[in-house]
């Protein structure tokens, strides 16, 4: 072929700029110092090595038409490229697109089925075309086709499809995933992703839910619209965290290789069913490149066959359950409907009763006819050959047909691949074995020995759990009952030989408790009871029963008694710690205080302690006229309960009233406050508000540290304060805390309170104060009142302090 018959062959393939393109010299550009030179070179060549590598797959495609044309015209080589380029001038066509049409003429595969329904749909609905010329999809398809088969590995199978076939219809990358025979993900091929990206997802462990992992095991095709919306993680899901995803399996003859995985930088809409059509062609060719170009590591599916079926054979002939060696049987399309039965182990339990050469070579669903039924066994032994993932059911129902009747049998079942084989598993239970194994869990659940002694024969049988409750070897004699007082400690010979008699002389049921001196000079706690066996003439036979270890018991009944009275004891010191101080805390916190001295202004206080003594605060409130006639007025809280929270209540309080002589506003009473919980108490932390209200003038000055900010209620309209900044007090040496003025009108309601007011586990705090807006702002007669309202219809679960400081401007 020549030079411009291989130009013109590439025609319709993508070509990177060239070193004469604009963007990569440009006068006065960066391009001219030494970096940018280097960087116009660099990508000067990679776009070079992308035209040589388009070249190549579109020569590959007009090589294979050539190859055709010389077969079916008996022509050489040189008379195939000519008529090749002559046809293709006559028809209008570029030779690639040509060479496309030749081959899907020759192969009619499932490419060349995708490239005619595509035409043909986009001739019937010419709007629909999926984003790509009709007479495109086919070189597409064959380049993609032809550039995989003569790639070296997936890495350049999953770049040749993203180029050549996916770019074309919006992807921007593409994963191709390996399946593990432990249904674990591989990423052995990638395009699109940065380097980082892969080598992060290089491997997805068992179980772990991505995008195809869902293909995988619904063996289909799994489309979604965006990523972020579905909430399922993939690799690239940072790059495209909107873009939309198409993942479906890549298997050929039943049996699942891998998934491909494409990306879309955007949402994905649905999708033509010709553009699905493509992406499946594209997934069974995936299918063929895992099963010749498995990842690093794997194993070739298809080398060393009868080796590992001979091993496998092997292997189920050292199991002690029936099991069964199947492989796929295809049919002539290549799609699996059935598994060959090529072993059963010496072992082998038919359900029906036949024996193994009655099915070995047979059909699975020829020899087991329901297992296509309700059994589901067909449908389980498909999905472990196909996916790899293993398949284990405790007790399920297998069904055999007897002379055209079904026979139902329980069984415990395992499935699993082993390269190119299933090996099928299965113990059929009786009622037997279920019984004894039943008795041998309770036995051992509950730490019991069962014991059988003839006094005629003098024989003594013993079960396995019996032995390991003495202390000793299977080999060594049991110990009769007569002797039991010898192996017992001496304190528990009275109670033994009261239990002797009653079974042996009085011949009645009987039980009691000793101490077991094991011969490894251990102790157990051992409740035996027992029963007389009579014969029909009411003579004793022998004697059954059972050996029960209750150390566990006796020693938990002891440790129970002790921590009783430890619990006593410290439930005492912790009531006694309670009540000292609800005690100081009511002293210095009376529920209720004095009215004020303050002409034309209304002052009330409501505190509501913890209801649990136990959780009893460092709520404090204050309300005093100072030297000035202002008025004090502060609500705090400190972090914590009991004691601790009580002292350091006691002293913040004092403090405040302390400081407040010196006429400072509230910003600088907070300041000075914040210094004495820092320094001047044990890690005491806190929130507070602050306020000086002047009667004279009705202007109220106040600061917060961390707390709720107050509630001016106005007529029937109850708003909160401006949330002033304002650190808690106590969490740093020094702080500085905002100070605001605002102008009381007459008939003004002010509140302050703590948290225990509104606080609830469930809601949020802002809908606590709406909440508490809508109560504070019902009228109320007087402000007495409407203080005890708000305590009534306070909602809060916490079981906390509640403090409420009110003023009513007159």
């Amino acid at each position: 072929m020549t030079r411009e018959a291989i130009g013109e062959g590439t025609a319709g393939l993508p070509r990177p700029a060239g070193p004469a393109d604009p963007d990569l010299e440009t006068a006065g550009s960066p391009s001219t110092s030494g970096v940018g030179r280097l960087a116009a070179t660099v990508k000067r060549l990679r776009a070079e090595v992308r035209a040589a590598q388009a070249e190549a797959d579109g020569r590959a495609l007009i090589e294979l038409a050539k190859g055709v044309m010389i077969e079916r015209l008996r022509c050489g080589p040189a008379q195939a490229a000519r008529q090749l380029t002559e046809l293709a001038a006559q028809a209008q066509m570029s030779p690639l697109e040509l060479a496309a049409d030749i081959v899907n003429q020759a192969a009619r595969d499932q490419v060349a089925q995708v490239a005619d329904d595509f035409v043909r749909q986009t001739n019937a609905a010419p709007g629909d075309e999926g984003g790509s010329g009709d007479s495109s999809v086919a070189v597409r398809l064959r380049t993609a086709e032809c550039a995989a088969l003569a790639a070296s590995d997936t890495q350049a199978v999953a770049e040749s499809l993203l180029q050549h076939a996916l770019a074309p219809l919006g992807a921007t990358a593409v994963a191709v995933w390996a399946a593990g025979a432990d249904a674990s993900l591989t990423l052995c091929g990638h395009a699109g992703f940065s380097a980082d990206e892969a080598d992060r997802w290089r491997y997805v462990p068992p179980g772990v839910a991505t995008v195809a992992r869902h293909a995988l095991g619904d063996l289909r095709m799994v489309r979604i619209a965006s990523l972020a919306e579905a909430g399922i993680p993939s690799v690239g899901h940072r790059q495209t965290p909107d873009g939309g995803r198409i993942a479906l399996p890549a298997g050929t003859g039943g049996r699942m290789y891998g998934v491909l995985e494409i990306c879309w930088p955007q949402r994905l809409p649905e999708q033509p069913s010709a553009v699905l059509r493509q992406i499946e062609a594209l997934a069974e060719l995936c299918a063929h490149t895992l099963e010749s170009l498995p990842a690093a590591g794997a194993r070739h599916p298809g080398g060393g066959e009868a080796a590992d079926l001979a091993e496998l054979v092997d292997l189920s002939e050292g199991l002690y359950d029936p099991a069964l060696v199947l492989t796929p049987h295809l049919d002539a399309e290549g799609t699996l409907v059935d598994f060959r039965i090529r072993h059963a182990n010496s072992h082998f339990l038919d359900p029906a009763g036949r024996p193994s050469g009655a099915v070995s070579g047979a059909l699975l669903l020829e020899a087991y006819p329901m297992a296509a039924g309700d059994s589901e066994l067909f449908e389980k032994t498909e999905r472990v050959y196909a996916t790899g993932e293993p398949f284990r059911a405790r007790r399920m129902t297998l069904t055999a047909l007897v002379d055209e009747v079904p026979l139902s049998s329980v069984a415990d079942l395992s499935i699993t691949r082993h390269h190119g084989s299933v090996l099928l598993i299965w113990r059929i239970e009786d009622e037997t074995a279920r019984l004894a194994s039943l008795l041998q869990h309770a036995q051992r659940l509950g730490r019991i020995g069962g014991f059988e002694e003839n006094l005629v024969t003098g024989g003594i049988t013993w079960n396995g759990p019996l032995f390991s409750l003495y202390g000793r070897a299977a080999t060594e004699p049991p110990v009769s009952l007569q002797d039991l007082t010898g192996h017992a400690h001496p304190d528990d010979a009275v109670a033994i030989g009261r239990f002797l008699r009653a079974v042996l002389h009085h011949r009645q049921p009987a039980s009691t408790a000793f101490r077991l001196m094991r011969p490894d000079g251990v102790t157990r706690h051992i409740r035996v009871i027992a029963e007389p066996v009579l014969d029909a003439d009411d003579r004793l036979l022998a004697v059954r029963g059972a050996y029960q270890d209750i150390s566990s018991q006796h020693w938990t009944e002891v440790a129970l008694a002790a921590t009783r009275d430890q619990l006593a004891h410290s439930e005492q010191e912790s009531a006694e710690r309670n009540r000292l101080t609800l005690q100081l805390q009511h002293a210095i916190m009376p529920p209720t205080q004095a009215p004020l001295d303050a002409p034309g202004l209304d002052v009330a206080v409501r505190y509501r302690p913890a209801e649990s003594e136990a959780q009893v605060g460092g709520d404090w409130y204050d309300a005093v006229v100072l030297p000035s006639k202002q008025i004090l007025l502060c609500v705090g809280d400190i972090a914590g309960h009991g004691i601790k929270a009580a002292t350091g209540m006691v002293v913040l309080r004092n403090a405040m009233r302390g400081l407040a002589i010196t006429g400072a506003g509230p910003g600088q009473l907070l300041s000075w406050l914040n210094i004495v919980a820092h320094h001047l108490t044990e890690q005491v932390t806190a929130t507070a508000v602050c306020g000086l209200f002047d009667p004279e003038t009705r202007v109220l000055r106040w600061a917060r540290a961390g707390h709720l900010p107050p509630v001016l209620v106005r007529g029937e309209e109850a708003t909160t304060l401006p949330l002033l900044q304002g650190l808690l007090l106590g969490a740093l040496a020094e702080a500085d805390y905002q100070e605001e003025e605002i102008q009381l009108e007459a008939s003004d309601t002010l509140l302050m309170y703590t948290d225990g007011l509104i606080e609830r586990r469930d809601t949020s705090v802002q809908d606590s104060l709406t909440q508490l807006l809508a109560t504070a702002g019902a009228p109320a007669p007087t402000l007495e009142r409407r203080l005890d309202r708000l305590l009534t219809h306070s909602e809060s679960d916490t079981d906390d302090d509640t403090c409420i400081i009110g003023i009513r401007v007159g």
